[in-house]
């Protein structure tokens, strides 16, 4: 048998590689600052997040990122009106110190699936810890390995937070038909194309995810049994995974 003997390069940042391997990490991890930041004051703001052209009825286009409207903060500009609110105004029991903004309940929700799922992980591994930035390529030295326990156990959440965003999706369905009936008249504007295309595009991302396809085909020892035929489970765990 011949012995191979490889020499592998060490240290921070060391790699063989001779791509432009930085710019992966670099732009999504410039990238996703962005939609925090952008997030972070579209919450915080609190108003302008409903528009109706001056109608009362259902059929405005709510923002996403207020969507379920559970409690309306009244008295500010663009604000949806008290009827849309699920549980009615902003309550006085919540602590003056969290910002009456309707989003700052709901926003939690959907990024605990976001931050918890395969693809984000991977991402913000390599763009901001970098453990490892790259594949091939030294990340920060770690005397021990200790996996996704301790902090970062909170990771294995996502399976349950899958249902949270499952809910969500069906919530901004719901709110892009709505946005086609302004006033009870039917119509097609700008704002309703992106209000259903949106929760579209969450739901690929959704159903296609790993959480996702383990609920519908995981826990099965066998495809075929008994009779050496796929199974039901099967063949919707390869639906799922198209």
């Amino acid at each position: 048998m011949t012995n191979l003997n490889v020499q592998t390069r060490v240290g921070f940042l060391s790699t063989d590689r001779n791509d432009r391997w930085w710019i992966e990490p670099l732009w999504t991890g410039l990238g996703f600052l962005l939609f925090v930041i952008y997030t972070t004051w579209a919450m915080f703001q609190g108003n302008y997040y409903w528009w109706s052209a001056f109608h009362e009825g259902f059929g405005g286009y709510l923002s996403p990122f207020y969507s379920p409207l559970l409690f309306i903060k009244q008295g500010v500009g663009g604000m949806a009106p008290l009827s849309h609110a699920w549980f009615g105004s902003w309550p006085e029991w919540v602590p003056k110190l969290i910002p009456a903004t309707p989003a700052i309940l709901i926003l939690a929700g959907p990024l605990s699936f976001r931050m918890t799922c395969y693809y984000y992980r991977k991402f913000y591994y390599r763009a901001y810890f970098l453990t490892p930035p790259a594949c091939a390529v030294s990340g920060f030295p770690q005397k021990k390995y200790k996996g996704e326990t301790a902090l970062f156990v909170f990771q294995n959440l996502h399976r349950y937070t899958l249902y949270i965003a499952i809910i969500i999706i069906a919530i901004l369905g719901y709110d892009g038909i709505l946005s086609l009936f302004r006033n009870s008249v039917f119509g097609v504007g700008i704002g309703s194309l992106i209000l259903i295309i949106n929760p579209i595009l969450l739901a690929g991302y959704t159903f296609g995810c790993h959480a996702f396809r383990h609920l519908v085909g995981g826990k099965k020892d066998c495809f075929t049994c008994p009779k050496g035929k796929p199974t039901i489970r099967y063949r919707l765990w390869k639906g799922v995974s198209v």
